[in-house]
Formats: structure tokens, C-alpha cells, sequence
């Protein structure tokens, strides 16, 4: 039976129509946040599809000690907090620490367990104590089925707001590949699924000092996972990817990201059956 999750008004599940959780990487400044989740949600209102806002105020997973990692979290949640009340939309954060959870959960709706973090109890318990919504991403490690035992640590606090995203699995040197009986997999277990578009095609420190990219290949694969019936596709959007200061190589901008919204929601509708 696939489950439904409330996130304030809009409904996320594998049968109702596509959301959309998407923003830039990080948190760059007030500014250029607030621009840039302005124009996403007049893109994605276009389709009259869910659109939940997403952004870290701290980038933990670096590849470089000197790399970019946001205005950290009291700065970052009050910048998250003006963009909820600006644009009257729900929220997406991820969680490093377990001391972070009670805090970051004052203005998201959804916590996210970055996906390296996936395994570590006491971080996924402390989220499910706050009783947000968790969205956990599958660790590049891990096995889609090992997803159950996450699932358990959560429902084990009386927590059943779940979402399980996909973003890709390590191979060979630096590179993810995606295999789509994942998401089949996960859905088997009756949460929402989403999938991370622009993650799922990074290449781990093939920059260097950063991660590479290639965001040609994100719409590519969101169009494949979308087919399957997902409840949602992540991705990160920038005004101008190749000076963004986290992940701007897999990073859309803004004529990518509204041309791929359009064309997932046609398949969705398709898949669905929705007039």
C-alpha cells in the first residue's frame, strides 16, 4: 500500500502528481538565495505542480578543507525562515549533527539525512524525535533494500513521515551510476520516493579540490525515473552554475531546470493518468 505524507498543503506520494523539491546548493547569501527561489517557484507554478523548497546552511561534506560551506546554521535558518514567509512554501533542510535536528526543525518541514550519514542512529533518531517529516537519501554505499532497516529506526520513535530518496551509487573511481530497480525497490516499502536528479550525477572529486559534474545528464535520468511513478524529483538550480560555490557542475540553471519540469510533468501525468 503506498502511503501518503502531509508536508503542510501539499500531499507527497508515489500515486498522487510529481513534487518538486528544489534550490541552489548552499546558501550563498540572503540575496541571491531569495532571487533564486523566487523565480524556481514562478517556474514550477507554470506546471501547477508541488514545489518544496530546499538549501544548506552548511555544507559538512566537503571535498576541500578551503571549499565553500555556507553561512552556518543560526545565520542559514534565519535566511531559510524569511524565504518560507516570502514565498509561503515548505521546507527542505539537511541535518549533519543530532544537536541540529531541534533547531532546524523550528522552520523545516522536512529534515534530510544527507545521504553519507544514512547509517548513523543516533543523527536519523534524533530527526524522528522532532516529529518533521525525514527525508533520508540512500547512502552511495548502500543497498536499496537496506533502506527497510532506516525506515525501522524512525517508525522505532513513533515517526511514520517518511520519504526515501535516491541519488545515485558509487562505481569505480569517482563516478555514481543509477539503477532504477532502486526506486521500485524503495517504493515496495510503501513511502514516498523521490529522486536527486543533479546529485546522482556528480563525479566525487573529479574537480580536485571540488566535485565534478555533468548536468546534461540530469534531465536525462529524471525523465527515466519519473516514468516509474516517484512521488518527487530533487534538484539544484543556480543562476549561473559555473560560478556557483558548491556543486555548480550538476547544478541546472534556470531555462534547464523549467524545460526538464515541463517535460517530468507530461511523463508523470502519462504515468499516472491524470487529465
Amino acid at each position: 500500500m503506498q502511503k501518503t505524507i502531509q508536508i503542510g498543503p501539499i500531499k507527497l506520494s508515489n500515486r498522487l502528481p510529481l513534487a518538486f523539491m528544489a534550490g541552489p546548493c548552499v546558501i550563498e547569501s540572503r540575496e541571491q538565495y531569495l532571487t533564486t527561489v523566487k523565480k524556481l517557484k514562478a517556474i514550477i507554478a507554470k506546471t501547477k505542480h508541488p514545489y518544496i523548497l530546499k538549501a544548506s546552511y552548511d555544507k559538512a561534506n566537503r571535498t576541500s578543507v578551503d571549499a565553500y560551506r555556507g553561512p552556518g546554521l543560526a545565520a542559514g535558518m534565519k535566511i531559510l525562515q524569511e524565504a518560507k514567509q516570502l514565498t509561503g512554501l515548505p521546507l527542505v533542510v539537511d541535518v549533519h549533527e543530532p544537536w541540529q535536528a531541534e533547531e532546524a526543525a523550528q522552520t523545516a518541514d522536512i529534515l534530510q539525512i544527507p545521504a553519507f550519514l544514512c547509517r548513523q542512529t543516533d543523527l536519523v533518531l534524533a530527526c524522528a524525535d522532532t516529529g518533521k517529516a525525514i527525508n533520508v537519501k540512500k547512502g552511495q554505499f548502500l543497498a536499496p533494500g537496506a533502506m527497510e532497516q532506516i525506515i525501522k529506526k524512525i517508525e522505532s520513535r513513533g515517526n511514520k513521515k517518511i520519504i526515501l530518496t535516491e541519488r545515485g551509487a558509487c562505481f569505480g573511481y569517482g563516478d555514481l551510476v543509477v539503477d532504477m530497480r532502486s526506486l521500485e525497490i524503495m517504493k515496495s516499502f510503501g513511502y514516498p520516493v523521490v529522486f536527486d536528479a543533479t546529485h546522482s550525477v556528480q563525479k566525487l572529486g573529479a574537480a580536485g579540490a571540488c566535485t565534478g559534474g555533468n548536468r546534461a545528464m540530469a534531465p536525462v535520468l529524471a525523465k527515466a525515473a519519473t516514468a516509474l511513478g516517484i512521488a518527487g524529483v530533487f534538484f539544484e538550480s543556480h543562476p549561473d552554475p559555473d560560478h556557483a560555490l558548491s556543486d555548480g557542475a550538476n547544478s541546472l540553471n534556470f531555462a534547464q531546470a523549467e524545460k526538464m519540469c515541463q517535460q517530468l510533468c507530461a511523463i508523470d501525468a502519462v504515468v499516472k493518468k491524470f487529465k
